[in-house]
């Protein structure tokens, strides 16, 4: 039995949960969302907790349990606080703006880079350098930032790019000059 996915869900004040076959729609006070979770899992619902248990005991359905309840515990999380990535521009005249859904980079290429916001994420750009990208959903929020910091990867000889917030880059050394 997996120890994640024997973990009760504890549901606080001001979330709705209506469990349908093969999904669980999650409702709070930051937004609504519907997460799908694999055949063979089923949840109920026990004295204001929610609880993922399995249908049979095959071991194919043991690596889902645990994956199951993870997706669930984060779209409750979702609704409740919300999930927030840090991103941080560096390089000299690399800057980032909002205007309307849409993000414009300048970050040393020849062109402004456009990066289309998705409709349930919120971005907030400070001091043009630091981005905050904010949402319910943990998956899309994850993916945004990573779409982002792909736009210019941190170089590892002069520690330019987009990178996340509080990342480590291991510095390499250039060339030697010739002797």
């Amino acid at each position: 039995m997996s120890r994640i996915g024997k973990k009760p869900i504890t549901l606080p004040k001001g979330v709705t949960v209506k469990i349908h076959p093969g999904a669980v729609d999650v409702q709070g006070p930051k937004g609504k969302l519907q997460q799908a979770f694999p055949a063979g899992i089923v949840f109920e619902m026990a004295d204001g907790q929610l609880v993922a248990k399995r249908s049979t005991d095959a071991a194919e359905l043991a690596k889902f349990h645990g994956l199951a309840r993870s997706l669930v515990a984060n779209a409750v999380a979702g609704v409740t606080d919300g999930f927030k990535k840090e991103l941080d521009i560096v390089g000299v005249g690399y800057r980032a703006e909002v205007k309307g859904k849409q993000v414009i980079f300048a970050l040393g290429y020849s062109h402004a880079v456009v990066y289309d916001i998705p409709a349930t994420i919120d971005i907030v750009i400070e001091k043009q350098t630091h981005i905050t990208v904010t949402g319910v959903d943990r998956q899309l929020v994850g993916q945004v930032a990573a779409n982002i910091r792909r736009l210019r990867k941190p170089d590892p000889y002069k520690q330019k790019g987009v990178r996340y917030t509080g990342e480590v880059l291991k510095k390499k050394a250039g060339k030697t000059g010739a002797k």
